[in-house]
């Protein structure tokens, strides 16, 4: 270091008079070689004190930029897994399909994903950048048991990660969708009525439960199994790369393409046609409403999940809520003048609009609120087997206790109208 550089170095981190190890001291014995008298002068000049080189400090990542890029992941992966979700909806529905209700596939798909994710060791490697502390942690002495437990608490906090699993895999499935499938098997009002009286009403309300849960529990073990195949494949995001490119980038995706469905929403493309707005019906209100709901459930759960380590409460809190509200906006849906009308299509305008918003907010706001992936992983991880079963059952009976109230005080009462932007 220049002899300028040590003159503006702080009294307390001035370098020390001399090194520890000089490499101009040698090792004299008295019995091969004489000390040298102590009139001789050494050979060399003075030798300057050389000062100690500092390690350059890394800067500390900031929480508030960590946290925007946390919501800005959660932001743009809500509008994506909500799309998702209903687009393979509309694949899945068609006539003569093995499976009716098609909010299954999602949560099949969603569950799969976040048991990949939750196994995977490649993809967040670096964590938080620290590459030399993570390799030396993969050395012979580290419990792999106790290494893998640290890495995925670790990796939970990254924003990437947390947009991945909270955002999309949430958003993709949904527990107020499958409690409302539950009901419709209930009430013989399913795509495909074909049920003569209500012994079969039960045994299709048995079947959809007992398929939804089985189905999204073996993807979420097979999706695990599946990141386990691939981690010699898997490739690792670079955490430099991600934080100065990859997190800012998300953040003009995120919001942008939130407040552009906001704008479509206003201002939709078939506004000045001669037919009625069907157009922003069928995806854009939803994802209007996803983030609201993506939001709710992560700071939910980030509050309440850790309360009770047997029953993880935020995510129960979520579910619930989520089919009430969802609950709530289907008895809207399905009532006159409000979401249905007696003339069909010919109804005003207004109502088809408010049509339109009471599915954005079941499709976006309920849908992305409420989750299957993070259920049916908390059911798998849960210490004990009678946790599981008490948390799972308790989840179903209450959802549909509620929908039942809620939406069954009308289907059984004045009855159902046909929605008019179905």
């Amino acid at each position: 270091m220049p002899a300028n550089d040590t003159e503006q170095l702080p009294e307390t981190q001035a370098p020390p008079p001399t090194t520890e190890e000089a490499s101009q001291r040698q090792a004299w014995s008295s019995e091969g070689y004489g000390l040298p008298p102590t009139s001789d002068k050494p050979p060399y000049g003075p030798v300057e004190p050389t000062p100690s080189r500092r390690e350059p400090v890394e800067r500390p990542l900031s929480k508030h930029a960590t946290h925007l890029f946390t919501l800005s992941y959660l932001v743009f992966f809500a509008i994506f897994g909500t799309l998702a979700r209903l687009g393979l909806q509309a694949l899945t529905a068609y006539p003569g399909a093995p499976v009716v209700t098609g909010v299954l596939w999602a949560n099949v798909g969603g569950s799969l994903l976040m048991g990949f994710f939750l196994e995977d060791k490649n993809l967040f490697r670096e964590e938080w950048g620290d590459v030399n502390q993570n390799n030396n942690n993969n050395g012979t002495g580290i419990d792999p048991s106790a290494e893998s437990k640290r890495h995925k608490s670790i990796k939970k906090t990254i924003p990437l990660y947390i947009g991945l699993t909270t955002g999309f895999c949430g958003c993709f499935t949904s527990f107020s969708s499958f409690i409302r499938d539950i009901f419709l098997a209930l009430s013989n009002d399913l795509s495909d009525p074909s049920t003569p009286n209500g012994g079969y009403s039960f045994m299709a309300l048995v079947a959809v439960i007992l398929i939804t849960v089985a189905l999204s529990l073996g993807a979420l073990i097979f999706g695990a199994h599946l990141a386990l195949a691939l981690d010699p494949l898997t490739p690792s995001f670079p955490f430099r790369f991600t934080r100065r490119f990859i997190d800012p980038l998300f953040i003009v995706l995120g919001w942008g393409c939130w407040l552009g469905a906001v704008f479509l929403a206003i201002w939709p493309p078939d506004r000045h046609d001669n037919g009625p707005e069907f157009w922003r019906g069928r995806a854009v209100f939803a994802v209007v409403f996803a983030p609201l709901g993506c939001f709710l459930r992560y700071y939910v759960s980030l509050v309440l999940n850790a309360r009770l380590p047997a029953f993880p409460l935020g995510t129960f809190a979520v579910n619930i809520f989520g089919t009430i509200i969802l609950a709530m906006c289907y008895d809207l849906q399905h009532v006159d003048g409000i979401g249905a009308s007696s003339v069909g299509y010919g109804a005003s305008s207004s109502i088809l609009t408010s049509c339109q918003v009471l599915a954005g907010v079941m499709d976006g706001f309920c849908g992305s609120a409420t989750t299957i992936s993070t259920w049916v992983a908390e059911l798998n991880g849960l210490s004990r087997r009678r946790h599981a079963y008490f948390y799972g059952t308790v989840s179903i009976g209450v959802a549909l206790g509620f929908f039942v109230i809620i939406t069954g005080s009308l289907r059984w009462t004045r009855g159902f109208v046909e929605p008019v932007c179905k």
